[in-house]
């Protein structure tokens, strides 16, 4: 039994795979129609959502099965204090799979440990969207037919874009993928997603400020809303929510065969007036979404029949630290009990990352090396 917690759970071919599924589910919808039948799936929704939730909704009950739905933290016993792995192991007692998101970096990894069912993160703060990205490259590809040799533009909110690290994270498989990194210098790409993916991977990147001159050069544009609910500092968003507009003008300058894409909801960082351009691809993104999201489900649901857990740490050197990694919205500073996890960079690093956000530890207070134990 497997968990989906971050778009590198699954390898390349697996992915290839569920596009392929996908496709077959668009073009013969009747032969999945009963697929999940008896099958439930729990969506916890703590964080607000509209095309997340209803997307995982519709792919289960048009895959047979039924939706068990917490819309919002006010109406769970998260309200009461509940923490997120008692939360799970509860819903694990009703619910065949769950798809969870949370405001909190890492809850997905915390719920996924304590499940007795597949665990979907659905979205875990500023972190990680893994099935949004698979949406993305859903779109990509049947725009496309490849990603090989494609320069992709990520603009606007790359720091706390989770849409974004995964999406870079998925293309790093690919060949000769060039990277544009647009963004002001307060909302730039994290170290840990440039060094440890990018880099890593060998990629070509740039970074500027400057969208129009970026524009041209692009044949895929990710715009990005500038989130208000990443900030702490109100002002700090008024002056930057609008720091980049795609508009129809704008549009006149990018290849003929541009895609562009937006992992949704849109403020105004794209006009109302690009929608009737056919390189917008927007709205089939989220119809994309839904058809990766039942390949996905009709995966994890097949896996489950093996009851012996997938180890989330295998072949990682972790230590447990004293303090934690001190990122205000990761999961350990209210998850109880939580053992304070970091994994090295590299084998034999003494640069670390909490195992649960990926916030960098340069050296941190080290209690104890963490034996993993067999899960069940």
């Amino acid at each position: 039994m497997r968990s989906l917690i971050d778009i590198t759970d699954l390898t390349r071919d697996e992915i290839d795979e569920m596009m392929a599924v996908a496709a077959d589910i668009i073009n013969r919808p009747e032969e999945y129609s009963d697929k999940c039948k008896g099958k439930k799936i729990a969506t916890l929704f703590f964080e607000p959502s509209t095309r997340t939730r209803l997307s995982f909704e519709a792919a289960m009950y048009e895959l047979g099965g039924n939706v068990l739905s917490v819309a919002s933290e006010s109406l769970s016993s998260v309200a009461k204090g509940e923490s997120v792995s008692d939360t799970v192991r509860v819903i694990s007692s009703y619910a065949d799979i769950i798809a969870m998101r949370s405001a909190k970096e890492g809850a997905a990894f915390v719920a996924a440990d304590s499940a007795r069912v597949p665990v979907i993160n659905a979205g875990d703060g500023g972190h990680c969207h893994p099935t949004q990205t698979l949406a993305d490259l859903f779109t990509i590809y049947r725009e496309k037919g490849t990603f090989d040799g494609l320069t992709v533009g990520f603009c606007g909110d790359l720091k706390y874009g989770r849409t974004v690290h995964s999406l870079i994270a998925a293309l790093s498989r690919y060949k000769n993928v060039k990277i544009t990194l647009i963004s002001p210098a307060e909302l730039k790409l994290p170290d840990y997603v440039k060094t440890g993916v990018i880099k890593k991977a060998g990629m070509v990147y740039t970074e500027t400020d400057d969208f129009e001159k970026s524009l041209p050069e692009l044949d895929i544009i990710y715009m990005t809303r500038i989130q208000r609910e990443r900030f702490e500092d109100r002002a700090e968003y008024e002056r930057l929510k609008d720091s980049y507009i795609l508009t129809a003008e704008k549009m006149r300058s990018a290849k003929k065969d541009a895609c562009v894409l937006h992992p949704l909801p849109r403020v105004n960082e794209i006009s109302v007036k690009v929608d009737a351009d056919p390189r917008a691809c927007y709205f089939k993104q989220v119809e994309n979404g839904k058809y990766m999201r039942m390949a996905l489900i009709l995966k994890l649901l097949e896996e489950s029949k093996d009851p012996v857990k997938e180890d989330l740490l295998k072949g990682q050197e972790i230590v447990v630290g004293k303090t934690g990694c001190g990122n205000p919205r990761c999961i350990s500073q209210t998850e109880r009990e939580l053992e304070k996890l970091f994994k090295a960079v590299d084998e034999g690093s003494k640069v670390y990352r909490c195992v649960y956000c990926e916030k960098r530890a340069e050296t941190p207070q080290v209690f104890r090396h963490y034996e993993i134990k067999p899960k069940k």
